[in-house]
């Protein structure tokens, strides 16, 4: 069974959707507690301010992927493998909290300092990672002897389009949408 989920917990969730919607700098707590049904002045007895909402947001995306590339590295697979384990985090990120995720990639400017530095360094680390399984698997002859940077760029600038598009009522399932991307991204469009 399934825990319902707490008052702070669904305030975050819709802010992440209204920030989507809206955009962070033009989203206001007025226009939070329209949207989660209360009174302006409650919403501060579960959020200290708009800031902490956008912190908690893209820490916890930001946690995912840092976690979760943790564990691709040590797993015992080919670099292709890794590289599509990536992919496929991304994008299963995308169809089940597209909105945290755009917020996240959208908003994340706007954090305030030190959390600012703290995300940036988060960030940079996580490409670093990424980027050094390519490198490997071009050292290890899996992948075709390219720009690591250009690779990994392209690998994540190509699969972000999935947060605006993707929903469930698509005629394409998320491991059907996880397969084609990775294919297309590993394989093109050769047959």
């Amino acid at each position: 069974m399934k825990k319902k989920a707490g008052k702070r917990e669904v305030i975050i969730k819709e802010a992440a959707f209204l920030f989507k919607e809206k955009g962070y700098g033009s989203a206001s707590m007025r226009d939070l507690a329209e949207r989660v049904g209360v009174e302006a002045a409650s919403i501060y007895s579960h959020i200290k301010s708009k800031d902490e909402i956008l912190e908690e947001i893209c820490f916890r995306i930001a946690g995912e992927y840092v976690s979760h590339i943790s564990k691709i590295e040590n797993e015992k697979s080919s670099y292709t493998d890794k590289v599509k384990a990536i992919i496929n985090l991304h994008i299963r990120l995308m169809v089940e909290d597209a909105a945290s995720v755009a917020v996240t990639n959208n908003d994340w400017k706007s954090l305030s300092e030190p959390k600012l530095s703290i995300f940036k360094t988060l960030r940079k680390g996580y490409e670093a990672r990424f980027a050094r399984l390519i490198e490997e698997g071009i050292a290890k002859k899996e992948f075709a002897p390219m720009n690591v940077s250009v690779a990994m760029f392209t690998i994540l600038s190509s699969i972000r389009w999935v947060e605006l598009w993707y929903n469930p009522e698509r005629s394409i399932t998320e491991k059907e949408l996880e397969k084609d991307i990775t294919n297309l991204l590993l394989k093109g469009l050769k047959k």
